[in-house]
């Protein structure tokens, strides 16, 4: 006696076409849905108060200030984070890619610091119409060193005595020069006792910045400018 095999009916093979298909879809989501984390996990803080760790997208929490910190310098920190990526300035123009210290200073300006013979600008809008120590990082650094009533130097073994509105110095290359310009944001200490300190400025526009982020540069020298509260 032979055994008869059935066919199996229309319906049966419309059900199997349904699991499949449904199956696929399911298996799509998921690797859609994989991808979206991965994008997400990319795009997650990195650094304190920052997106993306470079200081190019703070958060909200990295945009608050201290509101305990000193009148002069809650007003330096206002007019930065007011103008830390702003690409125009009637007042004191904008030099192009070499706009740091012209930032820089503009913010001891609304610190309270008075130009002098030096350290000058013109508010006519134009930005070379000012002084080296205005708009050279380098420039600036001996006009510090010359006058020490306005800023103590700290190199960057002494971050423990660096605080917010104080400015910060690179040397990307350890020339002995000044490459960069910057003012600290934040000063803050880690769990392991570590102080990590952030900053400020134009080229490239940054806010929150940590000082050890310069991937580009691996020999930088990071040195510090302490500013008293009140001249």
């Amino acid at each position: 006696m032979t055994e008869q095999t059935q066919r199996p009916s229309p319906d049966v093979y419309r059900r199997r076409r349904f699991v499949v298909g449904g199956a696929a879809i399911a298996l799509v989501l998921v690797l859609a849905g994989a991808v979206v984390a991965v994008a997400v996990a990319a795009a997650a803080p990195k650094g304190p108060g920052t997106q993306g760790g470079d200081g190019s997208h703070p958060n909200a929490a990295a945009l608050e200030l201290d509101a305990e910190l000193p009148a002069p310098v809650l007003r330096q920190l206002e007019y930065v984070r007011d103008h830390w990526d702003a690409t125009s300035n009637e007042r004191y123009g904008v030099l192009g890619d070499n706009d740091c210290v012209n930032f820089a200073s503009q913010s001891l300006i609304e610190r309270g610091w008075q130009p002098d013979d030096e350290w000058w600008y013109d508010e006519d809008g134009d930005p070379y119409a000012s002084s080296a120590a205005w708009r050279s990082s380098t420039a600036f650094r001996d006009y510090l060193e010359e006058h020490p009533e306005r800023a103590t130097p700290l190199s960057d073994a002494q971050r423990s005595e660096v605080k917010p509105g104080d400015i910060v110095q690179f040397d990307w290359d350890a020339s002995g020069d000044r490459d960069h310009t910057a003012i600290v944001t934040a000063v803050r200490e880690g769990d392991d006792g570590e102080v990590q300190v952030f900053y400020a400025g134009h080229t490239d526009a940054t806010w929150d910045r940590s000082v050890d982020d310069h991937p580009r540069h691996p020999e930088t020298k990071v040195s510090f400018w302490s500013i008293p509260s009140v001249e």
